[in-house]
């Protein structure tokens, strides 16, 4: 299989990386203690932040001579600072799909990223009304709805109990495998990963 990411003699606000490949198709999950630098590992995969020194390669393309607009859209990065607006669910999918220029999704397809997040809701339910774990659901959906290549996920239990995440994430590993969709995840969540990883990388002070 051919590597999504490859880094080489990275580093970034004092931690220096180990050169890292990270293989295409698969569900990858990266763990260690906080501070270790995982979540800016995938900030660095999209373009969010640049690295002090070394490259990080993207399909063999330095990621710091791409445009970040086309990059993001094949890189999703659902960080744990999620963001919603004060509007129903549909509304929130129209939304992101406007900043996207793209139509907007027929109620069918949001029912059924919704379904794939465990989230029984009418679509027109504020999402200012709901709680940490429901809107980390609703927001995971929207990002999965757009397909992208590779889906980024930090910390994406946080907010949600044990027995909800490992329903979520059945489903949606399940999706995207089916779907092609290369899967990194940032997570404390040992048997999480242990549970749905193929490949696992633990990150110590960039020591990998």
């Amino acid at each position: 299989m051919n590597n999504i990411f490859t880094t080489s003699n990275l580093s970034i606000n004092g931690i220096s990386y180990r050169d890292m490949e990270f293989i295409e198709g698969k569900i990858t999950f990266i763990t260690g203690p906080s501070g270790a630098g995982k979540s800016t590992l995938l900030k660095l995969f999209n373009g969010l932040v640049s690295p002090s020194s070394g490259e990080v390669y993207y399909q063999r393309s330095n990621i710091a001579q791409l445009d970040t607009i086309p990059l993001r859209q094949e890189v999703s990065l659902v960080n744990q600072e999620l963001f919603l607006f004060d509007l129903s669910i549909e509304e929130n999918f129209r939304e992101f799909y406007s900043y996207r220029g793209l139509p907007a999704p027929a109620t069918e397809t949001i029912k059924k990223f919704l379904k794939l997040s465990c989230l029984d809701f009418p679509l027109d339910y504020n999402c200012s009304k709901m709680s940490g774990g429901e809107k980390q659901r609703v927001y995971i959906g929207i990002f999965l709805s757009l397909m992208p290549k590779i889906l980024l996920l930090d910390e994406p239990t946080s907010a949600l109990d044990s027995q909800n995440s490992h329903n979520i994430f059945g489903n949606i590993f399940s999706f995207c495998k089916a779907n092609k969709i290369t899967v990194i995840v940032v997570s404390h969540d040992k048997v999480l990963a242990d549970k749905f990883s193929e490949e696992q990388i633990e990150i110590i002070n960039g020591l990998v």
